[in-house]
């Protein structure tokens, strides 16, 4: 049975196993620090019954390979108080067994309880199994920033969806109207 509970710093030395998938952008230490300090309850871990990580959401990060990691951030007067998951990632051998899912879940109710409009995120263009599988969640394409993902090896920078899910809050789902133009990294607030 899959366990799920708070992260602590002695997980950072667990799931590197997790973000050795080219998709999944990784972060020094000190940021997921700063997130466990500022955002505590949206930093989960999913734990597999033989205590290997499994994944995590930077909203929430899961492991047992999956992980959610995120927080809240906004205006509440201009209603843009919002969850942000900033990473989620399974590893392999724990994909498509609805992981993914039960972390935005999670996100989503912890973002609900602080009174967010929407839940936001950023997924690279190029990546149509989670673009997919967010829609099939009920996000939508808000915008396209250009050039957001920075790339090697002389690549060209790759664009991504700001993807978003109105809340309760929003009732009139103005937070999801999507942008008639793409905009600049810089452009983002």
């Amino acid at each position: 049975m899959t366990t799920l509970r708070a992260f602590t710093c002695d997980d950072l030395f667990r799931f590197n196993n997790i973000n050795l998938d080219p998709l999944t952008e990784t972060y020094g230490i000190p940021f997921y620090l700063q997130y466990l300090a500022h955002w505590p309850e949206y930093f989960i871990v999913a734990e597999a019954p033989g205590g290997e990580l499994m994944g995590y959401s930077a909203t929430a990060l899961m492991l047992c390979m999956f992980t959610v990691m995120g927080k809240a951030e906004g205006s509440v007067a201009r209603e843009e108080w919002h969850g942000h998951v900033t990473a989620l990632s399974v590893a392999p051998e724990f994909r498509r067994l609805g992981l993914a899912a039960k972390l935005m879940e999670l996100l989503e109710e912890i973002s609900e309880k602080k009174g967010g409009f929407f839940v936001d995120l950023f997924v690279r263009v190029s990546n149509q199994v989670a673009v997919n599988m967010y829609k099939q969640l009920g996000y939508s394409v808000y915008r396209t920033v250009l050039e957001y993902y920075s790339a090697s090896n002389g690549e060209p920078d790759e664009d991504a969806y700001d993807m978003r899910k109105a809340l309760s809050r929003d009732t009139e789902k103005k937070s999801i109207i999507p942008l008639p133009h793409p905009v600049r990294p810089e452009d983002i607030e």
